[in-house]
């Protein structure tokens, strides 16, 4: 079965992106009205993990809760890459995804290219704003079997342009299987066996930690970068609040 976020998942999310707006419920934004971000991960978080592009064509597909509750406030660009790609004709330029977007995020992604990372650096030095999220381990529970490509990257990759930044993660292995809460911008965050993220080149960007550790900002070129070494907010729907309202406290911090 085709993995959900290769680019004939992608290319088929921006036909029926339009779409997204019918039916809005009362409280919500107009989904022309409601900016766009960019969205890169291996969560089952745009489309469920064993959704077959079939269903998805046909409408069969249901929605996670995770992106009802994001596209409440914002509509959603799933992106497979970050670099430019080529054209479908040899005369016409290069693609790039994130030309017309000033807010992506990207969480627990499967690996990015060096062509990615290149791209990533540029886009936030030149104005962008990015919720990276990067779980060392993740506490969610998946179906599919390890090994399986569909399944989310259990243990988060470190791109290098978190280095580049002036930033590192690491793992308490020693640290209790529970969930903790750590204040945050305007909100309790809640974290389950988070990576601790530190300054080591303060040099490269101007950057504070926060959230016990959980959390860098960063002020990097023109652009923004919040770091969270925790996904567990968008894997498990009783610690994202009522309507989402914990996802959508985070997105705001790192997007507004």
């Amino acid at each position: 079965m085709p993995h959900p976020n290769n680019r004939a998942f992608a290319l088929l999310a921006g036909a029926v992106l339009s779409l997204t707006g019918c039916g809005t419920a009362p409280g919500e934004t107009a989904a022309a009205d409601r900016p766009v971000i960019g969205l890169m991960t291996s969560l089952p978080l745009y489309w469920p993990e064993d959704a077959a592009l079939d269903d998805i064509a046909a409408g069969r597909a249901s929605l996670p809760w995770q992106r009802r509750a994001i596209e409440a406030r914002y509509r959603v660009l799933p992106l497979d890459t970050l670099a430019s790609v080529p054209a479908l004709t040899p005369e016409d330029p290069e693609v790039d995804p994130l030309a017309e977007i000033t807010r992506l995020a990207v969480i627990q992604p499967r690996g990015l290219s060096p062509a990615d990372n290149v791209a990533l650096d540029d886009w936030v030095r030149g104005g962008g704003r990015l919720l990276l999220a990067l779980d060392p381990a993740l506490t969610g529970e998946y179906d599919l079997p390890i090994g399986d490509p569909r399944r989310p990257v259990d243990g988060a990759l470190i791109p290098p342009v978190v280095a580049r930044w002036g930033l590192a993660v690491r793992f308490d292995e020693t640290q209790r299987p529970e969930v903790v809460r750590a204040s945050y911008a305007a909100m309790e965050l809640p974290l389950a066996l988070p990576g601790i993220i530190s300054v080591t080149d303060p040099a490269a960007a101007d950057c504070t930690i926060a959230a016990q550790g959980a959390v860098a900002t960063c002020r990097v070129g023109e652009g923004r970068v919040t770091l969270i070494a925790d996904a567990a907010l968008l894997e498990h729907p009783e610690l994202a609040g009522e309507n989402g309202d914990s996802i959508a406290a985070l997105l705001a911090a790192a997007f507004d």
